[in-house]
């Protein structure tokens, strides 16, 4: 129908030519752009992921930056790290040539100072951006808590949303050639831990290594000692002979032990004479000549008769043994507790000579007891353990199986309530044993005696004394010993001329702990490597699945801004028809 009053066809052409400059708008700006989605009207989701995203690569971008300060840090410090194993190589080898006769040492010395200092300069010069990691100033190199540095590695969003950072973690005290504080690898270990309160004595130094055993107590048996033999003793006369009665391992009352006390074994009539020698010994005559041979025809009367009893001679260094003396001394074989030797009711009729017994008795002590003389000492930090360095020992009582036991800084502070690690009295080292052994040894009593520590098996649970009885502690070990004893810069041939094999030995030890150092550094050299590529990788994904998302396909995009232009065209022509039809009409009327 034609209207006069309403052009239809105008109304839709208008309609359709504002819809292509709608679409023609929007193709226009994604062409010129280059971004399908570029607000948050074009699609929320998208817009929200792809900001979200930029602000990731961002982000990792600054953090291949921080890997690239970080790689300069580790070169500078293997740089420097490499020269000094160098210097420590020389350094080696002159202290080799100083094992030479004639070799002039006050020389040798003057250049091993220059290579001191030169080793020195390196390591203060290794610096980079204000971080030195060969020359350090630490307060307490081996506290977990402040012997690190670290190196931004990455930049993480977790799947709720949450952001972080992750680094590499450097450990200063491996890398470290000189602390302010000492424990450099170059320089002595401070961490002493010496006796561990009395646990272990020094047994010896040697050009500066210390060498500990363990305390120990125990008791021999029960001896008659120093017997005086004067001879030849002459047996042969008319009713010569030599008798006596011998009394061996009675119990001793003020050993504290309970009663009924026994009295031990007692032989009586023991005899030597001419007879006894005749059978035993014919080629002597009834006649001892010497004390080695008194003592054997003592120990063959003892031992046939039974007596539980034995004889010996003294040593004497470095061969051989020392003249006319000889001992008496219990076996501890009778089944008794006791440590007990007497000789009785002796007679003796010899037509010359003296063999040095009389009647006199000895009491051997109780072995199960001893004192740890008390000196205060640290459990250190550790370096890498947060626990500390841990004392690890075993500890017996007479013929039982050892038991063992550790503790470390960290059982230390929570035993004692602190937090230093320190064990300052007698009576917080009888808390820390007693926390250690109470379970397994209930019968040995440990007890504080103001200025060390006892350690007695109670003497009404176990009655033996002697050489049946002993305590003590074995197989102490420190985790972190051996500890270099020498400190690099105090090397000095002169001074000592005497230690030089052992500096050769301490600078191979040096060399080896530098080259792990510097072994370190090259491994964190290649992670850091791994990881800038890794970051510049995973920017470059980042940076992909963003175009993804919001960029405009500019191939469809053109052809649509093509088409959109001819139908824009279309739509004012077919406008511009519309708009002349009511003309036509009014014109018939004319």
């Amino acid at each position: 129908m034609t209207s006069i009053l309403t052009n239809h066809s105008a109304i839709t052409a208008l309609q359709t030519l504002r819809s292509l400059a709608s679409d023609l708008q929007g193709t226009q700006e994604r062409v010129s752009s280059g971004l399908r989605v570029a607000i948050a009207s074009d699609n929320a989701a998208y817009w929200s992921i792809s900001t979200t995203m930029r602000s990731d690569s961002q982000a990792i971008s600054a953090t291949a930056d921080a890997l690239g300060l970080g790689a300069a840090k580790v070169d500078t410090a293997y740089a420097g790290m490499t020269s000094v194993i160098k210097v420590l190589t020389d350094f080696q080898a002159r202290l080799v040539a100083a094992t030479e006769e004639g070799v002039d040492k006050a020389k040798v010395q003057a250049e091993l100072d220059q290579m001191k200092d030169q080793v020195k300069s390196v390591a203060d010069s290794a610096s980079f951006s204000g971080q030195n990691w060969l020359t350090t100033d630490i307060a307490d190199i081996y506290d977990v808590n402040i012997n690190k540095t670290h190196v931004l590695s990455s930049f993480v969003r977790d799947a709720n949303g949450g952001v972080s950072t992750k680094s590499m973690t450097v450990d200063l005290s491996e890398i470290s050639l000189f602390n302010s504080t000492g424990g450099g690898l170059l320089q002595k270990d401070p961490r002493d831990i010496e006796t561990i309160a009395g646990m272990r004595r020094l047994w010896s130094e040697i050009d500066g290594a210390k060498v500990w055993g363990p305390r120990t107590g125990g008791a021999s048996a029960a001896t008659l000692p120093d017997r005086v033999f004067s001879g030849p003793l002459d047996l042969t006369g008319v009713g010569d002979a030599i008798t006596f009665d011998v009394t061996v391992d009675r119990d001793e009352p003020s050993h504290g032990i309970s009663p009924p006390y026994h009295p031990g074994k007692t032989t009586t009539g023991v005899t030597i004479d001419k007879a006894f020698l005749d059978t035993h010994f014919p080629s002597w005559n009834g006649v001892i000549n010497d004390y080695r041979d008194f003592e054997r025809a003592l120990d063959r009367a003892l031992t046939l008769a039974n007596t539980g009893a034995t004889t010996g001679l003294y040593p004497k260094y470095p061969s051989g043994t020392v003249p006319d003396k000889y001992y008496l001394q219990t076996l501890q074989n009778s089944g008794l507790d006791g440590s007990y030797i007497e000789i009785s009711n002796l007679t003796s009729q010899v037509t010359a000579g003296s063999h040095g017994l009389g009647n006199t008795s000895a009491q051997a002590p109780r072995g199960s007891q001893m004192t740890l003389p008390f000196n205060d000492f640290e459990v250190f930090r550790d370096g890498e353990d947060p626990d500390g360095i841990e004392v690890t020992f075993s500890f017996y009582v007479n013929s039982e199986s050892p038991k063992t036991y550790s503790f470390d800084r960290t059982y230390v502070n929570n035993l004692l309530g602190k937090t230093d690690g320190t064990v300052s009295s007698s009576a917080e080292m009888v808390t820390l044993l007693t926390s250690l052994m109470q379970a397994d040894w209930p019968d040995v009593i440990i007890s504080d005696t103001g200025t060390g520590v006892s350690m007695v098996l109670d003497p009404l649970a176990d009655r033996r004394a002697g050489s049946g009885s002993r305590i003590g502690f074995s197989d102490i070990t420190v985790s972190h010993e051996p500890i270099p004893t020498i400190d690099f810069m105090n090397i000095d041939i002169v001074q000592n001329p005497d230690w030089v094999r052992t500096y050769i030995n301490y600078m191979e030890t040096a060399t080896a702990r530098v080259v792990d150092a510097a072994a370190t550094l090259g491994a964190l050299q290649t992670r850091i490597d791994m990881q800038a590529e890794f970051a510049a990788r995973l920017a470059a994904s980042i940076d992909s699945g963003i175009g993804r998302l919001v960029d405009a396909d500019m191939n469809e995009e053109s052809t649509r801004l093509k088409a959109l232009q001819s139908q824009q065209q279309l739509a004012i022509q077919a406008l511009s028809i519309s708009n002349s039809a009511p003309d036509m009409i009014s014109q018939l009327f004319r």
